[in-house]
Order: C-alpha cells, then sequence, then structure tokens
C-alpha cells in the first residue's frame, strides 16, 4: 500500500501522461506564452556551438580571433610580449588553442592591443 499525498489516482496520472504524449513530442513550444520561448539565435551572433574559436580553424576569420581574445584579455594586459599574454590568457581560462597559438609567436615581438595580437595570430596561421 503506497502512503503518501498523492492528488491523483495512478490511472488519471496515466491518462494525463498519454494525453501530453504528443505535444511533447511534436517538436513544438509547449507553452501558451511566447515570452516564455527562448529566442532563436540571429545570423551574427559567433559560432558557439563548434566549440572555441581558435587561430586556424574553420572559421577563424581575423573578427572572430579579436572576439575571442577580448573576451579574455584586458586593456590592462598590453602592451606585452607573447609570454605574458599567454599567461594573463591561462589565468582567464581562455582556452588552450588560444593560448597555445599566442605562445607561438615570435618572442621579441610586443603587441600594444588586442587588434594587433589578432592581426597576427590570423597572419601566423595562414
Amino acid at each position: 500500500m503506497q502512503r503518501g499525498s498523492d492528488r491523483l489516482s495512478r490511472h488519471r496520472d496515466d491518462e494525463m501522461k498519454h494525453e501530453l504524449q504528443g505535444l511533447l513530442r511534436s517538436g513544438h513550444p509547449t507553452r501558451t506564452e511566447e515570452w516564455h520561448d527562448p529566442e532563436p539565435t540571429a545570423d551574427d551572433d559567433p559560432q558557439l556551438a563548434g566549440g572555441p574559436v581558435a587561430p586556424g580553424g574553420s572559421g577563424a576569420s581575423l573578427v572572430t580571433v579579436r572576439q575571442e581574445l577580448a573576451r579574455h584579455l584586458t586593456r590592462s594586459a598590453f602592451p606585452a610580449p607573447p609570454r605574458h599574454l599567454a599567461g594573463t590568457l591561462r589565468r582567464a581560462y581562455a582556452p588552450d588553442t588560444l593560448v597555445e597559438a599566442v605562445e607561438q609567436l615570435p618572442s621579441d615581438q610586443r603587441y600594444g592591443t588586442v587588434q594587433e595580437l589578432a592581426e597576427a595570430l590570423v597572419r601566423e596561421q595562414t
């Protein structure tokens, strides 16, 4: 014997599951109010499903590499050599592929902005 505070019988519960099964499998939103539904992605949103953007990877344009660098580097990190910038990226938990690409840049160079660093990364990978 089950003891609890069930409001509905087992049969009514199964009946309700059967009624909702079509809605849940239809692929359409199940909410009646439109504002509950997630907003679709825009054309200019960054590619997130493919993983982190890395120089030399697919879809790694100058704009996307610069955007990824700007997410992890602040203005106070510049000007600096690649070794210092790689350490800053590691402390900011940047993707390993991005940190490794920065570490491979010539150590005698100093980069003053995110734009300069992104241009150097894209230029090195092509």
